[in-house]
């Protein structure tokens, strides 16, 4: 059914003997459309369309994504209010009255 499709002895082949083993396991989703934009001849349309996962080189140039390492909770205590900001050097000044 593949070759009616495709016409072409290679292309079948290398479908089921290279392609199908590194995407068996995949649940779905096996082909990425990129779409760029028109042709500057007769403005038609034109897209890329390329398989999920077995573009080695899209592989091997795209960075590997870090592992994310912070939480979505606050670590950091909670600074002193502006009040309480204000009245600490007041403060400092009252004992320092004192003291002399």
């Amino acid at each position: 059914m593949v070759f009616s499709y495709l016409k072409d002895k290679a292309a079948v082949a290398e479908l089921f003997r290279t392609v199908a083993p590194k995407i068996a396991d995949r649940p779905g989703g096996y082909t990425r459309v990129l779409h760029l934009g028109f042709r500057q001849g007769d403005a038609a349309e034109m897209a890329l369309i390329e398989l999920v996962d077995f573009n080695e080189a899209a592989l091997a140039a795209a960075p590997k994504a870090a592992a994310k390492k912070t939480t979505r909770r606050s670590t950091k205590k909670a600074e002193p209010k502006a009040e309480e900001a204000v009245e600490a050097p007041a403060e400092a000044a009252a004992e320092e009255q004192k003291a002399e």
